[in-house]
């Protein structure tokens, strides 16, 4: 049975802000609203719903993005530009620095809500139970 994350639902202060910040980071684009939900697809077809809730009080989750490595820089740039600090490690104590995990590139990064986002050039290896 193949199972695969279809979307997500990523609680925003302001959705569409919050949409419009990650796409502009991913080089994405933002989709027309569906619903209460503002979209950013991703090239393997999960879309990250921003949902609006401004007396919603939540809890900052992560989201980490495989992304190439030749727009890594790119995505460093656009950063950068936005006057967004992004760090070596997740606890954001390695300012303006990447890491080199698994042989890639690394950046975390905080989103308006304070989402912990991460770009990675290549996936983590973990060993899986047989």
């Amino acid at each position: 049975m193949a199972v695969e994350l279809n979307h997500t639902a990523v609680h925003a202060r302001d959705k569409h802000l919050s949409a419009e910040f990650l796409a502009t980071v991913l080089g994405l684009e933002v989709g027309a609203p569906f619903g209460p939900f503002v979209p950013v697809d991703t090239s393997n077809r999960v879309t990250l719903d921003f949902y609006e809730d401004p007396d919603l009080t939540f809890v900052a989750q992560h989201y980490a993005f495989l992304v190439p490595e030749e727009e890594f820089d790119t995505m460093i740039a656009r950063l950068e530009a936005l006057g967004v600090t992004y760090y070596a490690d997740p606890h954001h104590t390695d300012p303006g620095r990447v890491n080199h995990l698994f042989g890639g590139r690394g950046a975390y990064f905080a989103d308006p809500d304070g989402h912990n986002m991460e770009i990675i050039t290549r996936p983590y290896t973990r060993v899986l139970p047989d």
